[in-house]
């Protein structure tokens, strides 16, 4: 699965240690979610929808290669 995580993260000027703050996750499980090597729980995935203010479906993609 993809996900825009990193790009919207940037443009907020958060690094990845706030991220993880704000999701109640340590700073490696974002770089983990970030470079794809691992898929959240479907909590913490409305917990990064909520704070994007985004749908899930606006933020994780399928894989095409899958």
């Amino acid at each position: 699965m993809r996900n825009d995580i990193k790009a919207l993260r940037t443009d907020r000027r958060w690094s990845q240690a706030e991220l993880g703050t704000a999701l109640g996750v340590s700073r490696q499980t974002v770089i983990a979610l970030e470079n794809g090597k691992y898929d959240p729980s479907l909590p913490l995935a409305f917990k990064i929808a909520e704070t994007f203010e985004k749908q899930i479906e606006e933020i994780f993609h399928p894989d095409p290669e899958g």
